[in-house]
């Protein structure tokens, strides 16, 4: 990931729909809308935040190697520090170009030794397999002798169109699964990531449903028994939903996809994000109280429990979404869209969904890396709130 100026990939699809700044403050998006200094105050708000019992749930992470290399940090000493702290699940990414740079090479030994340091910590894990879309930005890593040409934009990613590329996902998936399906650590695969919405404002392209469908007949045809994980960003604002269903209807979004055909679905949730700077401020959208988003999670709550699906949060915020890629990070200060108090509070919302017939099998905390990099830069309260959390819960 390299730093850029480009703002947030979800928060702009709304600004490309054409939701400007001035229509954010007439109702009903007043109440979603924050005009707010970017950079706030770090204060001990999280030390005394109380922490909802997790029962069942399973806590973790999602670990990113690209992320921490932008961040300038080194990954083998970044795992070994996160796991001692005492989590459940640990979710890990095959990163299809880092694995195959080349025809005929095949480079698995950084993934081999981050399943192996998994194994002896006594985490569980969860391995996206991609092939296409894998956690971290960019979100995209086909290595460039599979696609000789950009996707157009504006279309759907078709088997029929790119039935080569098809082949080469297919066999990485089952290359990947027959390598690791004997880890009894490997508690479940993840297809894709966020197979079919559009690639953040960078790409308005999107996986055709039929082409995820045939990556999931590999998968389940390599490994049967073993549960199967698709995510899906959940919008909390009126705008982004609104963004997200005009760019989506025609085939569904990530979420209702998952719904579909996944064992596990994963909700990725950031109830607070940056959309614009406004001079010396920055505008930004905050649903988490909207009642759209509780008929939302009621529904899929619902849903799940009825077609017997597990249900998780595969992304919790606990990191800062501002107008950068890359989270910035202020001397003795924090961002506004995430504080150390977001991590806790956010969690917290999560766990008063869950409820015993209906629990969330796992909530995975998206920004452990950043937590490293404010550590090193003297301000360890993201890393303590962490703590606390798993300590209380």
């Amino acid at each position: 990931m390299e730093r850029t100026e480009h703002p947030s990939r979800k928060a702009l699809q709304t600004a490309v729909f054409g939701v400007g700044a001035a229509s954010l403050l007439a109702f009903p998006f007043a109440i979603e809308v924050r005009l707010k200094r970017a950079t706030q105050p770090l204060t001990d708000a999280w030390r005394n935040l109380s922490i909802e019992p997790r029962r069942s749930t399973l806590l973790g992470i999602s670990f990113r190697p690209p992320h921490l290399t932008a961040l300038g940090l080194d990954a083998r000493t970044a795992l070994h520090t996160l796991l001692a702290y005492p989590f459940q699940l640990i979710r890990l990414g095959a990163y299809w170009n880092h694995i195959e740079p080349e025809p005929g090479v095949f480079h698995i030994d950084e993934l081999d030794w981050q399943i192996d340091a998994a194994e002896r910590a006594g985490k569980q894990i969860i391995l996206c397999v991609g092939p296409l879309k894998t956690f971290s930005y960019p979100e995209f890593f086909v290595p460039a002798h599979h696609l000789k040409h950009p996707f157009p934009e504006h279309t759907r990613v078709a088997p029929s169109a790119y039935p080569s590329l098809l082949v080469a996902a297919t066999e990485f998936i089952t290359r990947l699964v027959e390598r690791y399906k004997q880890r009894k650590s490997v508690v479940a695969w993840q297809l894709e990531h966020e197979a079919v919405d559009p690639l953040g404002v960078e790409h308005s392209w999107r996986l055709d449903v039929a082409f995820v469908e045939k990556e999931m007949e590999a998968l389940r045809k390599a490994d049967p028994g073993r549960p199967i994980l698709m995510n899906g960003f959940l919008p909390t604002s009126l705008p982004v939903r609104i963004s997200q269903w005009w760019h989506t209807h025609d085939q569904g979004d990530s979420l209702a996809v998952a719904q579909r055909l996944a064992d596990i679905v994963g909700i990725d949730y950031y109830p607070r994000h940056a959309l614009l700077k406004v001079g010396n401020r920055t505008l930004y959208l905050d649903g988490s109280k909207s009642s759209w988003l509780q008929q939302k999670q009621k529904q899929l709550f619902a849903s799940t429990h009825t077609k017997r699906q597990q249900l998780m949060i595969t992304e919790g915020q606990a990191e800062p979404w501002e107008t950068v890629t890359t989270p910035p990070n202020p001397s003795r200060q924090g961002m506004y869209s995430c504080l150390p108090e977001q991590v806790i509070a956010n969690y917290n919302t999560c766990m008063r969904w869950s409820r015993p017939e209906a629990p969330l099998y796992a909530y995975l905390f998206w920004g452990a890396e950043y937590w490293l990099l404010r550590e090193q830069c003297a301000d360890s309260s993201y890393l303590q709130a962490f703590a606390r959390i798993l300590e209380q819960a």
